[in-house]
């Protein structure tokens, strides 16, 4: 079976499985663009167009926390810059604008609506806002959209990051202490993170004065991520803590984007490439069953628990993974294009959990 062909079958699960909304569904949607545009299928990218323009007036929509959800995020902003749908300037400065008077902190990095004062911030909104905003920066020529893209990832990176082990923590300004971070080094939460430095990575003009700062940031979160990879080729759910059970989502976001940098040269050397393979064949024998649809996801999660507990390892670890949970699908297709992108165009798939 091609490996785009997962990717693709992975989204028609989903389809059967729910109404395909709200920001993991627009990151399904993210993958599912890509596979059409390295797969060249014109049916496939008929089909991509029609999704994608069916934003912002004919959609069902949820609350979201982010504008440029509202005209089909990442996927519309980036089949855009790259010509697998139609440009429309005007809808995308109006989106890319709101995005950039969205809520800050008094560090004027994007936080939670209505916790201004607490600086409320989460890396989830790495992946909601940098890719899209260096997209749209790229579309409509805006250096100051592209700017805005590096400093809101840096930004969250450099508040987020533990220093001992080269990992990031979901949130901060969700406790009584508003300047304390949660605990965690969660796997999706570190994916959201990577994915955005890889688009930086992969995107950013080479002249950007940002450049060097996204390279820097990229290669140290690569290095860290992989010393947690476990024997499956997966990455746990808390990453640190070797009893914590494996997660998929994460696992796929990191698979993306080790991709990436294998690709454009920026991981040199056999242990990316080798720590890049057993990713992709681990998410094919433990978390993507023989009918597409997926197993091991943590469902929505942010600075989890109660009491003294909240935001705790411990609750990180005490979620419960879902089968076909919706965060799942995005992620693993997004590392399925990127195998493809990688020279894994073929796989066995009845026979992939016996090797």
């Amino acid at each position: 079976m091609r490996t785009l062909d997962i990717a693709i079958n992975l989204y028609l699960e989903y389809a059967q499985a729910e109404e395909i909304i709200h920001y993991y569904g627009l990151l399904a949607q993210y993958g599912l663009c890509q596979a059409a545009k390295e797969s060249r299928q014109e049916e496939l990218i008929r089909a991509c167009r029609t999704i994608l323009e069916r934003y912002p007036d004919q959609v069902r929509h949820p609350h979201y926390n982010f504008a440029s959800y509202r005209m089909g995020g990442n996927a519309r902003a980036w089949s855009m810059m790259t010509g697998l749908v139609q440009r429309d300037d005007k809808l995308l400065d109006n989106y890319a604008r709101k995005t950039l008077n969205g809520c800050k902190g008094v560090d004027g990095l994007l936080c939670m609506p209505g916790m201004e004062e607490k600086g409320a911030i989460w890396i989830d909104t790495v992946t909601a806002v940098t890719p899209f905003m260096l997209f749209a920066g790229l579309v409509l020529d805006r250096k100051d959209y592209m700017d805005f893209a590096a400093e809101q990832c840096f930004g969250m990176y450099d508040v987020l990051l533990d220093e001992e082990c080269g990992l990031l923590h979901q949130c901060r300004g969700f406790l009584e202490d508003k300047d304390k971070c949660s605990q965690d080094h969660w796997s999706r939460g570190n994916g959201w993170g990577y994915l955005g430095l890889a688009e930086l990575v992969q995107y950013l003009p080479e002249d950007s004065v940002y450049r060097a700062g996204a390279e820097k940031r990229y290669l140290r979160l690569s290095k860290a991520i992989l010393r947690y990879q476990t024997p499956k080729g997966l990455w746990r759910q808390e990453m640190t803590v070797p009893l914590s059970w494996e997660e998929s989502s994460g696992s796929g976001l990191f698979v993306y984007g080790l991709g990436v940098g294998i690709r454009l040269g920026l991981l040199a050397g056999a242990e990316y490439q080798q720590a890049f393979e057993r990713g992709f064949y681990g998410l094919l024998r433990h978390c993507i069953n023989d009918d597409f649809s997926t197993e091991r996801s943590c469902p929505g999660c942010l600075c989890p628990g109660t009491g003294e507990g909240k935001g705790t390892i411990q609750a990180y670890m005490e979620m419960i993974p879902e089968h076909n949970e919706h965060h799942s699908f995005g992620a693993l297709m997004l590392a399925m294009v990127e195998a493809s992108r990688n020279g894994i165009r073929e796989v066995d798939w009845m026979t992939r959990r016996e090797n």
